[in-house]
């Protein structure tokens, strides 16, 4: 009966700590309703949704740059013509000045609406020529790998024939464009980008009637061509924080190194050999995330990772591992292998892969619970671990560590090593509590000290605004009695001595 008790608490506890970080599959999809995965960068849509509210965002502004122009140009019209009637001039020069004026307002308005409109259509090969100065050529100093994924894009469109050579001609003219737009916001190049994608896709479709399957395969490439080329200018930009964001994540994690599985409920066993291999795999793939430049390439490190913490999750339990524990497990992937500029490659994958990848499949179902996982490490606090704060701001410090009453008990064959270095962990951590007694012993008796010797110059004060010191004048000295002092007439004669007759 107590061990069906235990179990039952077992569960119940296990069901309070998955609380914290259970994250119900509907919030990873776009939270428009369109049945496709969102993304935290997007607000929460997918990037179909976040383009088309991005679109109504823009259009809204410049209806309201329109109609604050129109307004303040009404506004300079009436005061002009309330000056000029009054001081009698002939209405030709105010329709001059009128025709001016709507001249000016037209020029200012078409330059708003030409910042505002889609700067990511690809113009024309005409205005490229016209707009480019000495033609720089964009194959000048390209690296090695550079040289052999143009090769075997050339190669892979030999096999389209025409619609081959359509499409490389629409990708040099791209990347010929996006070389003269490099002073733009990274958000419009990534626009850019995007709408080159639809454009690609749309046209095969339509014109070339090329089958989805083909269409996917040849997006592929085509992302591989133009983002390996493209790769330093856009990949971490300095005109973002980015790095600021790279530097605070990885600042973070270190915070958190003493996070523990079971905090996590992550249903891992790490003592089996093949479960460890597995996780060390899981971590290997997601820091070497950061060593490609294709965001297909980074996207499918992430599948590689999450499919090891499955089968990590699977050995351990011995059943198909669910949702619920996937998501710790990567949580706990990251926080073990702290993946260098986390931020940038996700920001990276957002801006510029290809929007049907991340929208739909596996690499977008296993991205999202990515951008998931950061967002919880960011956010993560005492309640999201079942801890005390007290507890949760003492492991954060570094005053102490939960991992000290696991060393208690070690196995005959545990590493005399790893045993010094938790004994000295712990002895430091010790030290360190006693300093920290000492300081507050040492400030609290500094502070005694300061408000004994205010109270000590408070009473001093008192006493003497009690009993104020008065200092008089000294009196002057007297003269002797048998001076010569002529002017004490009014003394007594002296005393004559007296003869008595016996």
């Amino acid at each position: 009966m107590e061990q069906v008790q235990n179990q039952s608490r077992k569960k119940m506890s296990l069901k309070s700590e998955r609380r914290g970080i259970h994250v119900d599959q509907s919030e990873l999809l776009c939270k428009k309703g369109c049945g496709y995965y969102g993304n935290p960068a997007w607000q929460g849509f997918c990037s179909k949704c976040w383009r088309e509210e991005y679109h109504k965002a823009r259009q809204k502004q410049i209806q309201e740059d329109w109609e604050l122009a129109e307004r303040l140009q009404r506004e300079e019209e009436e005061a002009f013509a309330s000056s000029q009637s009054s001081q009698g001039a002939q209405s030709l020069t105010f329709s001059k000045f009128e025709e001016k004026k709507t001249n000016e307002k037209t020029r200012k308005v078409t330059t708003v609406k030409k910042f505002f409109s889609a700067s990511s259509r690809v113009g024309s090969k005409k205005e490229i020529q016209e707009t480019k100065a000495p033609s720089p050529s964009i194959h000048r100093q390209a690296s090695i790998e550079t040289d052999r994924v143009s090769k075997e894009f050339i190669e892979f469109l030999k096999t389209f024939h025409k619609t081959g050579q359509e499409i490389y001609k629409q990708t040099k003219l791209f990347l010929e464009a996006m070389h003269y737009k490099r002073e733009l916001s990274i958000e419009e190049q990534s626009e850019c980008t995007q709408d080159f994608y639809q454009n690609v896709a749309e046209r095969m479709q339509t014109r070339g009637k090329v089958p989805s399957e083909r269409v996917e395969k040849i997006m592929d490439q085509i992302e591989k061509y133009i983002m390996t080329r493209l790769y330093k200018y856009v990949f971490c930009p300095e005109t973002t924080d980015d790095e600021k964001k790279d530097l605070a994540i990885q600042k973070r994690i270190r915070a958190l190194h003493w996070v523990t599985p079971q905090m996590l409920c992550v249903p891992v066993n790490e003592e089996i050999s093949e479960v460890s291999d597995m996780v060390v795999k899981a971590i290997t793939d997601i820091i070497e995330m950061d060593s490609k430049r294709v965001p297909r390439d980074k996207l499918a490190c992430i599948t590689k990772c999450s499919k090891h913490i499955f089968n990590a999750i699977k050995i351990t339990k011995n059943e198909p591992a669910s949702a619920d524990d996937f998501l710790p497990t990567l949580i706990y992937i990251v926080l073990k292998g702290n993946p260098p500029r986390l931020q940038s490659n996700i920001q990276y994958i957002t801006r510029f892969c290809n929007p049907s990848r991340l929208m739909t499949g596996e690499d977008g179902y296993y991205f999202t619970n990515l951008c998931c996982a950061v967002a919880f490490i960011e956010k993560l606090d005492a309640q999201s671990l079942n801890l005390s704060q007290e507890d949760f701001d003492r492991y954060m410090s570094g005053q102490t560590s939960p991992r000290k009453q696991e060393s208690e008990n070690w196995s005959p064959d545990a590493c005399l090593g790893v045993k010094q270095m938790y004994k000295n962990l712990d002895l430091l951590s010790q030290l360190n509590e006693r300093q920290e007694r000492i300081m507050n012993e040492a400030k609290k008796l500094e502070k005694d000290l300061i408000d004994w010797t205010d109270g000590i110059a408070k009473e001093v004060q008192d006493i003497v605004e009690k009993y104020p010191l008065e200092i008089k004048p000294p009196n002057q000295s007297l003269a002797a009695i048998d001076s010569e002092n002529v002017e004490n007439d009014k003394l007594p004669p002296p005393l004559q001595p007296q003869v008595y007759a016996g």
